[in-house]
């Protein structure tokens, strides 16, 4: 019997150095897992560099490591270890389910993961964060530039004195490393105070204590009251109650959800700016900041000062002075103290001018007679719905025709003798409402007429609409204020992203950015609710006043904005085509411009049936004059369309006659989409006689209509003989090959019926030879059995011939051993004897002459057995 063969393999190759011998980066290519931590045991800070081989994203991020290792090399040591041989201890060891990992190690505590960008920068600025996870404070000027990033920041404090490492200072500093290790972006920054004083601008009086600042939220310190006093605890509060009033997203290049989640929150706006993360100042970031603390600013009677900016108010430093005069302002300006707004758009009744009445109505506890000071934390939905039910009832007396002046009035709350409610007015034209910070307008200095209950009053200062105020109060110096708390007073509250141009471009050139700017400079507003974004003008640089208008913009009822849509950059329209290619750009000029019909049709590269009505479409093209008639297609996948021209069906054909754009016509869905169908449909709709008497000229220019769609048409008869003719030929030539094949059929059917027959013959001769087979095959299996018994028959002969053997063995001895007694006694007796021969003598020579012939006799047997 055979045996299988085995499988043979060919064994893995033996790895080699995948970083060069003069690198800074030690590298374990044989993955010898426990050499690397013998390693970190002697060194304060290790990064580990998990690769593979034949990984791209371990080759490419291989020269970042590089660069990383030649700065940092003399305090960081760096281990890469190939964790992809099958033969190493870190194969077996560690499961990883992508590659490159980087692992970093500060003294015991670890290992904190990276997962930024593979960039050299970004590596280096964590590596950093990790070696020195707490920032010394130590002067006043530091507290305040540690309190004024963007980011959250958790102070603690502790004094030096007593002892080298103060209790609770090793907790502190472990739970920075922690924040590192749950939060790759590092969002929170962790800084240490040594001195009291400077302890005591946020505060903080005993040693130990934390402290975690907010701009737009009231700061918190630790309760180690309630909570253990543990590196974890404080991690975890510091991260659950931090402040994120604008996040940097940072999406890894593969399937994620990242962008998903954060877009399903509500609107958000996408700042795209180049970022150095080891950069020392952002001056573009910082103004962005600004931004967002004054967007998010809820509270205006805390808004920070200039020169304490991010202490908080409720310190003994706070200067009240400043406080003092901030309060007058707000008395001053009362309309603005409390933020509780809503712009109302009024209804369009006269036809003169494209103009509307736009209203800002505000929620007013500050005029008329009131008990005491009344505090309004948070804006009542419940005083807004009471405040609109108010307005609405007297909307007929804040109708404008054309009106150069805002006129505010004030009408009483029907729920309370102390609210009032303040309504801003003014007429706006619909092209004035995208405003430009930089440029000057006729409202700078705009008449006012304030009322109050039917009665005219004259007020220095008023609130217009929300986008406008920049232009209206420039004079006060307070123009913050425009933003300040919006996010709070608006239903279409943004939330800000961050992203790096310079790794994350291709997202910004997705919604709309050109690809042609040397500037990496973009913003844009998604909202995925409404399925809607807005591009901000790219012409326009990228400050904080550009960004303060698009908010504002954004954020008003009646928004100015113009919906960006997608345009497919893969059109080019260099060659002329039959049927045209229309994009978002040209849609509004080849279909409303025009003044041809214009046939569209939607479609899309994934369907299927619309790729078989091409050749349809190209004929139907080719017959219908081009100077009167447009076959145009567009692929509704790659570019965005008006909502009243969206459909849900695929492929979905539009008719739009020339004199009647607007009133554009569906194509049937039970009608079949062929040829004549589709001149029966465009014939229809574009022979619609006219409402207008036809005139003289008229019917001219129609008669020459009519002689040109003739000439043409018997063009196209022409052309089309011409085709029936080659048709005709073609026809021909394709009999003569259809009888060639059907005696090819012929011959093949008795090449068939041959076949059959010798298939025929061979399966008889193949039964014949396994009646002989089984024949054969039965006489062999008998034969077998004879030979068997034969072959136990002389198995039992050969056991008796060995009994046979050792019988006369046996005898024969015993028969020796008698003649050797006999031959003694023989020698005793004399001659005299011999004379006298007894009886007994005869009697023994005859005894033994019979014993003789019985040993001959049982001989003779036994031969005679043996030859049996």
């Amino acid at each position: 019997s055979c045996s299988r063969a085995k499988d043979v393999t060919m064994p893995a190759k033996l790895p080699v150095n995948f970083f060069s011998p003069r690198s800074a980066v030690i590298d374990l290519f044989r993955g010898q897992l426990d050499y690397a931590e013998q390693l970190r045991q002697d060194s304060e800070i290790v990064l580990y560099f998990f690769y593979a081989p034949w990984c791209g994203q371990s080759i490419a991020a291989r020269e970042e490591i590089q660069h990383v290792a030649s700065r940092l090399s003399d305090q960081v040591l760096f281990v890469a270890i190939n964790c992809w041989w099958n033969q190493g201890k870190c194969r077996k060891q560690k499961h990883f389910f992508y590659f490159p990992v980087i692992h970093l190690y500060h003294r015991s505590f670890g290992p904190i993961e990276y997962k930024g960008p593979m960039s050299a920068v970004y590596i280096e600025k964590f590596v950093r964060r990790v070696m020195t996870p707490l920032l010394y404070i130590s002067s006043r000027s530091k507290l305040l530039d540690f309190l004024s990033n963007y980011e959250p920041g958790v102070v603690g404090y502790f004094e030096f004195n007593a002892s080298p490492q103060p209790p609770g200072y090793l907790t502190f500093f472990t739970s920075a490393l922690h924040s590192l290790k749950k939060d790759y972006l590092g969002t929170l920054r962790f800084g240490v105070i040594t001195d009291r004083r400077v302890a005591e601008q946020i505060s903080l009086q005993h040693s130990g204590s934390v402290y975690l600042h907010r701009h737009a939220n009231t700061s918190l310190i630790y309760p180690r009251d309630i909570l253990n006093y543990t590196a974890e605890n404080i991690c975890k509060w510091a991260l659950e109650n931090r402040e994120m009033l604008i996040r940097w997203l940072r999406p890894h290049g593969g399937k994620s959800l990242l962008l998903n989640n954060e877009l399903k929150k509500g609107p958000a706006l996408l700042i795209f700016i180049p970022y150095n993360p080891l950069a020392e100042i952002h001056p573009l970031l910082d103004e962005i900041t600004k931004v967002a603390l004054e967007y998010h600013k809820c509270n205006k009677s805390q808004a920070p000062e200039p020169d304490l900016q991010h202490l908080d108010t409720d310190s003994p430093a706070f200067d009240s002075s400043v406080t003092d005069a901030h309060l007058k302002l707000s008395e001053t300006f009362s309309i603005t103290k409390y933020p509780c707004c809503n712009t109302v758009v009024l209804p369009q009744w006269h036809s003169i001018s494209r103009t509307h009445n736009v209203c800002e109505l505000c929620v007013n506890q500050t005029l008329g007679v009131k008990p005491n000071k009344v505090h309004v934390p948070h804006c009542n939905f419940l005083e807004i719905e009471a405040a609109l039910d108010s307005f609405y009832l007297q909307e007929h007396t804040f109708f404008q025709v054309i009106s150069n002046t805002i006129e505010c009035s004030n009408f009483l709350s029907f729920y309370s003798p102390f609210s009032y409610y303040t309504a801003c007015c003014r007429t706006v034209n619909r092209h004035f409402l995208s405003f430009i910070s930089s440029e000057k307008t006729i409202f700078q200095t705009p008449k006012v007429a304030f009322s109050s209950h039917g009665k005219k009053d004259t007020t220095q200062f008023s609130i217009p609409h929300i986008e406008d105020r920049n232009c209206f109060i420039s004079d006060l110096n307070i123009s913050s204020m425009n933003i300040t708390g919006l996010s709070c007073r608006t239903n279409k509250t943004l939330n800000l992203y961050l992203l790096d141009s310079n790794l994350f471009w291709i997202y910004a050139e997705r919604l709309g950015a050109s690809r042609s700017t040397h500037l990496k400079e973009f913003a844009a507003i998604v909202d995925m609710k409404e399925e809607v974004h807005y591009v901000l003008d790219q012409n326009q640089s990228l400050v904080g006043s550009t960004l303060e208008n698009f908010i504002k913009n954004f954020s008003v009822l009646y928004s100015p904005l113009k919906r960006h849509l997608v345009d497919d950059p893969s059109v080019h329209f260099q060659e002329q085509h039959v049927i045209t290619e229309v994009t978002t750009h040209t849609f509004h000029e080849t279909v409303f411009v025009s003044e041809k019909n214009v046939l569209l049709l939607y479609y899309s590269q994934w369907c299927g049936f619309c790729a078989s009505l091409n050749h349809i479409f190209i004929q139907l093209a080719r017959l219908l004059p081009p100077d009167n008639f447009t076959v145009a297609r567009i692929d509704v996948t790659r570019n965005d369309l008006p909502w009243e021209f969206m459909t849900d069906r695929l492929p979905t054909i539009l008719f739009f006659p020339h004199q009647r754009k607007e009133q554009s016509v569906k194509f049937p869905e039970d009608f079949s989409v062929n040829l004549p169908n589709l001149l029966k449909f465009i014939l229809h709709h574009s022979s619609l006689s006219s409402s207008e008497p036809c005139t003289k000229e008229c019917r001219h220019k129609e008669s020459v209509l009519q002689q040109g769609h003739i000439s043409h048409l018997e063009r196209e008869i022409q052309k089309l003989r011409s085709e029936i003719s080659a048709l005709h030929q073609a026809h021909g030539q394709l009999e003569a090959q259809l009888s060639e094949a059907r005696r090819e059929e012929q011959r093949l059917q008795q090449q068939k019926h041959t076949l059959e027959k010798q298939h025929k013959t061979l399966q008889l001769h193949s039964e014949q030879l396994q009646a002989t087979y089984d024949q054969k095959n039965q006489e062999l299996l008998e034969m077998a059995e004879k030979l068997q018994e034969l072959a136990e028959a002389s198995e039992n002969l050969l056991k008796e011939n060995a009994l046979l053997r050792i019988l006369v063995a046996a005898r024969e001895g015993k028969l020796q051993s008698r003649d050797e007694m006999k031959e003694p006694l023989q020698s005793e007796q004399t001659l005299p004897e011999d004379n006298s021969m007894s009886p007994s003598t005869a009697t023994a020579t005859a005894g033994e002459e019979r014993t003789d012939s019985i040993g001959t006799t049982e001989t003779e047997h036994s031969s005679g057995n043996r030859t049996q």
